[in-house]
């Protein structure tokens, strides 16, 4: 019985242990950018292998998440999309083309999503058009463009300074003005480790093993936050199965003691038959919890940036109570379209096959009438 009790109580905790070295971080300062493979938080409790080679972050006195880039410094991080593997940058000094200019991605993970060749002019008069304001003054502009019959029409007046070719984010369209490109943010890929299917099916990548570099696919440690509130509701699952457990082995002793009963009953009196009605029957016992692979079979979404979830569901989690933020995997139930944390469906589907909102049946077979 002890045995069983210990196990149960494994099973409930094994998940949080397992996590713990690699969860996922994040900056201070109400930071939302979540750290995890490949990237690692340098200086952090977390082992060298949480992260892979050329993938380091670290965090400012505000709460920043910054890049360092060996040959082109620091950059700020805006945002990274795990599933798409693309980093949003931008320049702490505000002054992005200038850092375009002297940018060199050699010997880094990344590349530029598209390249256009630009040329950077300095006009000894004050412009406006296509003009690089962080690089222009009251008696001179600094002026960059793609167009060839732009660049030839100014060269006449302004002397070209560089014409290189430029990383930008998206191609280039002449819709907008020459410059306005070179403001925007820098989106970087990279291709090595390749996540993508792991991340679309919602799990996170690792290490297959200490030492090893080959990559596996794993389920996606919860945050703090989901963590504490998942931690809530293993105990009060401890408190509520614990007891059946208890007594249906208290149940099973009674019937086993009963039948040792019953049994020499029939020893001491051969000659006479039993009346099967006289018998105790044995209440069976019944799994009403779900199958893993039929668990696994319920649709999985990862929440966008709207927060957004169709049929009724509100933003937070009815069972660990904790609010939904982007980038979280969660799982629906089919029939009555309630939506979890994966994690916290999956732990209670496994110990009952009804909806915890709805409390209609989870099971996508209808219960056999005969």
């Amino acid at each position: 019985m002890y045995i069983l009790v210990n196990l149960f109580v494994l099973f409930l905790f094994q998940s949080r242990t397992a996590a713990q070295n690699c969860s996922v971080t994040a900056c201070g300062g109400g930071s939302s950018i979540p750290i995890r493979f490949p990237f690692c938080l340098e200086s952090s409790q977390q082992p060298e292998s949480c992260g892979y080679p050329g993938f380091k972050l670290s965090c400012d006195g505000r709460g920043t998440t910054i890049l360092r880039l060996r040959h082109s410094g620091e950059f700020f991080v805006r945002e990274i999309n795990f599933p798409m593997q693309q980093i949003q940058l931008y320049d702490p000094g505000d002054c992005l083309p200038k850092r375009l200019l002297q940018l060199n991605l050699s010997d880094s993970p990344f590349s530029a999503s598209y390249y256009e060749n630009y040329t950077f002019l300095d006009c000894p008069m004050k412009l406006t058009y296509s003009a690089i304001a962080c690089l222009s003054n009251s008696t001179r502009t600094v002026l960059a463009s793609s167009d060839e019959s732009f660049v030839k029409t100014m060269a006449a007046v302004c002397s070209i300074m560089v014409s290189r070719p430029i990383p930008l984010s998206w191609p280039v369209q002449y819709d907008q003005g020459p410059s306005d490109y070179l403001n925007q943010d820098l989106l970087l890929s990279w291709f090595t480790p390749d996540c993508i299917d792991c991340e679309m099916k919602g799990g996170m990548c690792g290490f297959a093993s200490n030492g090893s570099q080959n990559i596996g696919c794993f389920s996606i440690p919860a945050t703090d936050r989901t963590s504490k509130g998942l931690l809530i509701f293993r105990i009060i699952c401890l408190t509520v199965a614990l007891p059946a457990i208890i007594s249906s082995i208290g149940i099973g002793v009674f019937i086993c003691c009963t039948d040792r009963r019953l049994g020499s009953n029939r020893a001491s009196n051969s000659l006479q038959s039993i009346d099967p009605a006289a018998v105790t029957p044995q209440p069976s016992i019944v799994t009403v919890g779900l199958d893993e692979s039929t668990i696994e079979s319920f649709t999985k979404i990862v929440l966008g940036e709207s927060l957004r979830l169709s049929g009724p569901n509100d933003n937070i989690c009815p069972i660990c109570l904790a609010e939904y933020r982007p980038k979280e995997i969660l799982r629906c139930i089919p029939k009555c379209t309630h939506c979890f944390h994966a994690e916290c469906i999956d732990e209670w589907l496994k110990i009952s096959s009804m909806c915890p909102v709805c409390r209609n049946s989870a099971s996508p077979v209808p219960p056999d009438d005969t």
